[in-house]
């Protein structure tokens, strides 16, 4: 499988696993795009010094547009390429991203980690778990 295969898939399946198996539909939410914008930005600019600066390289044969040419940096815009880096990459960023935050709903709407866990490590613990100290 290419690199573009793999991106397509995983945005599928996640947005399949936030529509339809987990419920929480983030996707049709005005403030997850929000969100994703501002995510978004810094992810160009990671995947802009990573790729620009040579630090990453892309065979061209698993993914949209040329390789990472070995005289130079890719190109800033075009040949599949946003800020150096391929498209592929935006798909997996999105697809990692919505999928931590369709965890993060889905848990926190069964009461996973409702306690907060402040305060004295070991006191915090033994209010929250019971524990009780053996005799001695």
């Amino acid at each position: 499988m290419t690199y573009t295969q793999l991106g397509l898939i995983g945005v599928i399946v996640v947005i399949a696993l936030d529509l339809f198996v987990f419920r929480t539909r983030l996707v049709r939410r005005r403030v997850f795009w929000v969100a994703y914008a501002i995510i978004i930005f810094f992810q160009l600019v990671t995947n802009g010094v990573l790729t620009g600066l040579r630090i990453v390289r892309y065979d061209d044969d698993a993914i949209i547009g040329s390789s990472t040419p070995t005289d130079g940096p890719p190109p800033f815009l075009g040949e599949g390429r946003i800020a150096f880096a391929p498209v592929e990459d935006l798909l997996f960023g999105f697809s990692l991203v919505l999928l931590t935050l369709v965890l993060w709903v889905w848990w926190g709407r069964r009461g996973v980690q409702r306690t907060a866990w402040s305060g004295p490590p070991v006191e915090s613990l033994r209010t929250v778990l019971g524990y009780q100290p053996p005799p001695e």
